[in-house]
């Protein structure tokens, strides 16, 4: 139950931004665990338990996705450098939780590869590992998210200076 408690919020948090359902993430969260309590054994301790979990919930998180027909390839999205390049944020003035709102309202991909990088601190290359994708092209399309990532923050600060939200 100790284990449980240390650390059933954060693998909730992780399964959620992945599936974006509480329902679904929940039930998942209380999944991963049963599996880990039951392959407790394989655990070798080359990594913290947390990270070992925390797997876990991803896997079974994607594993979900897929199931659910919402995890399909998606087209990248064409995002002119010139637009995105030419303004600024002002990072200071960002709201996290609008951040957050923003990264979960993109495409899955988009989603999934900046939750992954940003949010959980997967590197490129252990994201290529979890979403079977090559390294170049979990380079290239956790950049196209940043970009868009920008372009919308940027357009949400216009938005706000304009009406004042």
């Amino acid at each position: 139950m100790q284990v449980y408690k240390s650390y059933y919020k954060a693998m909730y948090n992780t399964a959620f931004r992945i599936l974006k359902d509480e329902f679904e993430a929940e039930d998942l969260m209380q999944e991963a665990f049963l599996t880990a309590f039951t392959k407790l054994h394989t655990f070798k301790g080359e990594v913290a338990f947390g990270a070992w979990l925390k797997r876990i919930v991803i896997n079974k998180s994607l594993t979900q996705l897929k199931k659910n027909n919402r995890y399909d390839e998606v087209k990248m999205d064409v995002i002119p450098n010139n637009e995105v390049e030419s303004d600024t944020i002002n990072y200071n003035d960002l709201d996290i939780q609008e951040v957050l709102k923003v990264i979960q309202s993109l495409k899955d991909n988009y989603r999934l590869t900046l939750t992954l990088n940003l949010i959980e601190g997967y590197d490129y290359e252990e994201i290529a590992q979890i979403l079977n994708y090559t390294n170049e092209n979990v380079r290239t399309t956790i950049s196209r998210a940043k970009k868009k990532l920008k372009q919308i923050l940027i357009g949400n600060d216009v938005k706000t200076k304009i009406y004042g939200r």
